[in-house]
């Protein structure tokens, strides 16, 4: 539900869900730690939909977003109505010309991109020309590379980017932006500068530093204008990562009446460390959020 302006649009967050299934408790949680962060800042923010991944968009899934965010009552300042609305006017293949220009910028940065295949006999994929049809595009990350950045959540973090994502893939198969460019590209154009991940996602961050500062129209994407909070994962009784494909709705319940989103809030607080009990709403956990969590440094 679109929210009244904002009090401090210098601070601007976005809720960035794929509707490639149904969203999980650690969806929900995402959700609320960005509505409670932003809305304390008296920021903007906005919902922004990533539906590059065409092949697992279901309209389920898509209608799934605007219910859990009903089911949260949250609201946001900017972006799609509904599925339709999306469709019609949010959706990202609407900024295909952005994400191209961007990636023949980095393809033109000497040893920077690169493209491989699979060779006939299954073997290593092979090095082939940029215009080989089929071929996805990869980012070349030297084996040293590191990427250092305050982490609001996790404290100074550094991530060895060119062990865990050497070759990281910029373009796909089908010749379409990849989330590390086409996220880039997003948050600059939304203005973005407080994003709310899960801590599975601090290597993609590190990735999205790096790439954006390959180029001069993508450097404003950077750990000094933008603060990370990267919250803990969601684990099911196992222990493992939740996930959309092995989850039920986090808002099942809404449509028998069994379940509220009190859940949400409880799995919050205790991310916080705080006794059971103290999540029954949003303004509750408004009033629970660390004190430490400011924005000073963007009104300065």
């Amino acid at each position: 539900m679109p929210a009244l302006m904002p009090e401090n649009p210098a601070v601007v967050s976005r809720l960035a869900p794929t509707p490639s299934g149904y969203l999980h408790l650690g969806n929900a949680v995402n959700f609320v730690l960005t509505w409670l962060l932003t809305r304390r800042a008296g920021g903007m923010l906005h919902l922004r939909i990533d539906d590059l991944d065409r092949a697992r968009l279901r309209p389920a899934y898509l209608a799934n977003i605007f219910r859990v965010i009903d089911w949260l009552g949250i609201d946001y300042d900017h972006g799609p109505t509904g599925p339709d609305d999306f469709l019609r006017h949010h959706s990202q293949l609407l900024h295909l010309p952005e994400y191209n220009r961007t990636l023949r910028r980095l393809a033109q940065q000497p040893g920077l991109v690169q493209a491989s295949q699979r060779t006939r006999t299954g073997g290593p994929d092979a090095p082939v020309p940029l215009e080989t049809p089929g071929a996805p595009w990869r980012a070349h990350v030297l084996a040293g590379t590191k990427i250092s950045f305050t982490d609001y959540w996790q404290g100074e973090t550094l991530v060895p980017l060119g062990a865990l994502m050497p070759d990281f893939v910029i373009r796909k198969k089908d010749a379409v932006a990849a989330y590390q460019v086409a996220s880039v590209v997003d948050d600059l154009r939304l203005g973005t500068n407080l994003i709310v991940r899960g801590l599975d996602l601090q290597p993609s961050t590190a990735a999205q530093l790096w790439l954006a500062s390959q180029l001069s129209e993508t450097a404003a994407f950077n750990a000094s204008r933008i603060q990370f909070y990267h919250h803990p994962l969601m684990t099911n009784a196992a222990g493992q990562k939740l996930s959309k494909s092995q989850q039920l709705p986090v808002d099942a319940g809404v449509l028998s009446g069994r379940e509220g989103p009190e859940m949400v809030f409880e799995a919050i607080t205790d991310l916080w460390g705080l006794p059971p009990g103290n999540s029954g709403s949003l303004e509750e956990l408004m009033f629970w959020l660390p004190d430490d969590w400011n924005y000073l440094h963007f009104n300065a």
